[in-house]
């Protein structure tokens, strides 16, 4: 306690060491403190990204009925991101997966060309309705896999995905 007052004990006019290191102090604690709240504030505006692609990674959401399934997808947004796709990828996880944004909307085919793990295709209208599943997609298979129709987006999920969890056409996807 007499610490503290010997060293609150000082004028503010007389511009004494004791009050030029209150201040030096208090500067620095302020600047201190206001980093974090910036740096969390950052953090949580900038997307997460997938450590093998770099793609921003988003949240995902298949509603079948009232029981809804969360996904982590990487996002391919551009032409030459959606030309990669999963290609010469060993491995995903269980709720992890791939959406192809369509803009504008489209009729699309799909094929496995490089791509190393069998996938469960889902394309998904413009309604964010699923028009069609191409099942366990088999690796490296050149073989065409159309849309039912236009699609706003396509969503690539591991094989056998979309049968274990239900995912049917008329379920609604929103990312």
């Amino acid at each position: 306690m007499r610490l503290t007052q010997s060293w609150w004990s000082g004028s503010w006019r007389s511009g004494s060491w004791r009050a030029q290191g209150f201040i030096a102090i208090a500067l620095a604690l302020a600047a201190c403190s206001a980093q974090p709240a910036d740096s969390a504030a950052r953090t949580a505006q900038a997307p997460a990204r997938h450590p093998e692609s770099g793609l921003p990674v988003i949240p995902l959401t298949i509603t079948h009925g009232t029981v809804r399934h969360v996904f982590r997808v990487e996002v391919a947004r551009d032409s030459f991101e959606q030309a990669k796709g999963l290609m010469f990828r060993t491995r995903m996880g269980a709720d992890e997966g791939m959406i192809f944004p369509m803009a504008p909307a489209r009729e699309v085919s799909f094929w496995m060309k490089n791509t190393v793990i069998p996938l469960d295709i889902i394309f998904v209208g413009t309604d964010h309705r699923i028009l069609n599943v191409a099942a366990d997609a088999v690796p490296y298979s050149e073989t065409p896999l159309p849309s039912a129709g236009k699609v706003s987006g396509v969503l690539e999920l591991n094989g056998g995905r979309a049968a274990a969890l239900g995912i049917v056409p008329g379920d609604t996807v929103n990312w």
